[in-house]
């Protein structure tokens, strides 16, 4: 099964800012910072003290015999420190640093704090909800160069700016530490302020949660803050370090949260921060960008004999790239289950840009393919597309062959395109979609049976559920749509011509599968009615006048001659007439 962390990292990449924190007492425990509850008891040690008695073993029980009442905070600090300068003074001993306890890293922001402070300054994390006093977290920030809006009593939050005008805001819902009104007792726990709980209820309706070191068990208002959201639009992932108690649990299962089992904060968001980014850098163009690449692609196709190896090797190395970016551990997806479906469109995302450079050549390429190029585009679509030699039980093996799609449709678009001109193109569109490419199991097949967008999909439900795609009958050719168009805009300059070309590459796609394995595949044509017409008709015209010279026909793609091709046709226009009477009322 796939980490969650994993899938943590994916969606944080995906979604800039999208996730807010909230943060608890163990995010700090590693600095050895005390926390409210430990002060509180501390303070009542050092009362006793001056009386001349202890409050040891219990000191909660002592102060209750004592006083009559329960320890609170605030008495206790007006009690112990008569002026808020005094108080200041108090307290600065259990949140600020010793020169011995500065030598020796303690009460200092830890490894989690300054991996945060790291996300937030590439704007991944813009909004932190903590229950903690001190100023680990604020000190981060600063030390990352980002100056937080820090919010720790109602006046703060009345005259504060919208959120999304700020760069990264700090809500400190139980106070900061040098404020006597700072929250620590159960009664103070029990309610927050109107001002803290408007805000709380958008940050927890309109953004995703990571929650880490909170056990959610003295905190009855801020408990209350999250059961009372009233939608979950992202999703929320809860770090815990083992088994979860009652309290936490009721919220996990009220938010519908992924479990993340932990060893500690700091190791936790140390990983998160390395794998954000990672897949950032992997979504970054090489060091050779687009331009000089295609460039360099386009010099070695203007003498193909001469320059046959040099394309080769320089194919092989773009694909090898990919291959490294992809197979490594923020894409895995081995396991003994199937993996959730929160983090697909961010992976498929990962997929798109680490493909980027390749498939603006892979355009080109196709428009200007001669048979000596065949065999070098076939291979880096059997590389991109084999996952028979991973390790494990592959519980995604269509996602993994979706860098093979992305290829095979941006060869397809520049053949397609420049068939108008050179019908031998047609020729090579064929051959890469008779492509063999190996299955999870080893067996070959050709590249039509395996790499379309509906192979890729149709047993796999998480595909079908793309941001943005959720209505689409038809959401990974829609997603391949978008995404390729930046890729071919040398070629094909404008949206509709464009959008054409794509429609005619998924007919004569589907068209070849109808040819080998007499069904249909169905494509974004489905939806575009005078695009799909005028291309059969195109088809048909030319079967019927031009006959075994058809293009269509010596290509081989959906079939070898105008017997075989005209079949092919009349399986697709069934299909499309069997879809037009489900769609009439």
């Amino acid at each position: 099964m796939i980490d969650p962390i994993h899938s943590l990292a994916f969606s944080i990449q995906a979604n800039r800012g999208v996730y807010a924190l909230l943060l608890g007492s163990g995010v700090s425990r590693a600095a050895k910072i005390p926390t409210g509850w430990e002060v509180t008891l501390d303070l009542i040690r050092k009362l006793a003290a001056v009386q001349d008695d202890t409050a040891d073993p219990d000191p909660e029980a002592w102060y209750v015999e004592k006083f009559r009442k329960a320890p609170d905070y605030s008495d206790l600090l007006e009690n112990l420190g008569k002026t808020p300068a005094e108080r200041q003074q108090l307290l600065r001993t259990y949140w600020e640093p010793s020169e011995q306890e500065r030598e020796e890293g303690d009460k200092q922001p830890t490894v989690a704090h300054h991996a945060i402070a790291a996300l937030a300054k590439q704007e991944f994390i813009r909004i932190i909800v903590t229950t903690n006093f001190d100023r680990l977290m604020e000190n981060a920030l600063r030390d990352a160069g980002i100056e937080p809006t820090v919010l720790s009593s109602p006046d703060q939050v009345q005259g504060a700016l919208p959120l999304i005008h700020v760069q990264c805001c700090v809500l400190k819902v139980h106070g900061d530490y040098l404020d006597t009104r700072i929250r620590n007792t159960p009664t103070e726990l029990e309610t927050y302020p109107e001002e803290f709980n408007k805000l709380l209820d958008r940050i927890f309706d309109e953004f995703g949660l990571i929650v880490c070191g909170w056990s959610a068990t003295w905190d009855n208002a801020l408990r209350a803050a999250i059961e009372r959201c009233p939608s979950r639009r992202f999703a929320t992932y809860w770090a815990i370090r083992d088994k979860s108690n009652d309290e936490t649990q009721r919220l996990i299962n009220h938010r519908k949260a992924e479990t993340v089992i932990i060893q500690d904060a700091n190791t936790f968001f140390q990983t998160v921060q390395r794998h954000v980014q990672a897949i950032e850098d992997f979504s970054r163009p090489h060091p050779l960008s687009t331009e000089a690449s295609v460039a360099t692609l386009q010099r070695y196709l203007s003498e193909p004999t001469r320059y046959r190896i040099p394309l080769s090797t320089f194919v092989d190395q773009t694909v090898e790239r990919i291959i490294e970016t992809t197979t490594g551990e923020a894409f895995a997806v081995q396991g003994s289950s199937p993996p959730d479906e929160k983090s697909i469109t961010a992976r498929v995302r990962g997929y798109d840009a680490a493909c980027s450079i390749l498939l603006s050549m892979a355009a080109v390429g196709g428009y200007w393919a001669e048979e000596i190029h065949y065999f070098i585009w076939q291979r880096a679509l059997q590389r991109l597309s084999d996952v028979s030699a991973q390790n494990g039980y592959i519980v995604r093996p269509g996602l993994k062959r979706y860098p093979g799609t992305l290829l095979l449709y941006a060869l397809g678009l520049g053949a397609t395109e420049a068939g108008r001109f050179h019908p031998e193109r047609f020729h090579f569109l064929g051959h890469m979609l008779e492509t063999i490419i190996n299955t999870e199991h080893g067996k070959g097949k050709y590249a039509v049976q395996m790499l379309p967008p509906f192979c890729l999909s149709k047993n796999d439900d998480a595909i079908k559920n793309l941001e943005g795609m959720e209505e689409s009958s038809t959401p990974l050719n829609d997603w391949l749509h978008e995404q390729l168009k930046q890729h071919v805009r040398r070629l094909i300059p404008t949206d509709e011509k464009y959008t054409l070309i794509f429609d005619k590459l998924e007919i004569l796609i589907s068209l070849s599968y109808a040819f080998q394995r007499q069904g249909v595949l169905r494509g974004a044509f489905v939806h575009r009615d005078e695009n799909r017409e005028r291309i059969l008709q195109e088809i048909k015209k030319s079967l019927s006048e031009s006959k075994e010279t058809s293009p269509f026909v010596k290509s081989g793609i959906f079939g070898k001659t105008v017997e075989d091709c005209s079949q092919s046709v009349d399986i697709v226009e069934k299909f499309i007439h069997s879809l037009e009477s489900d769609w009439r009322p």
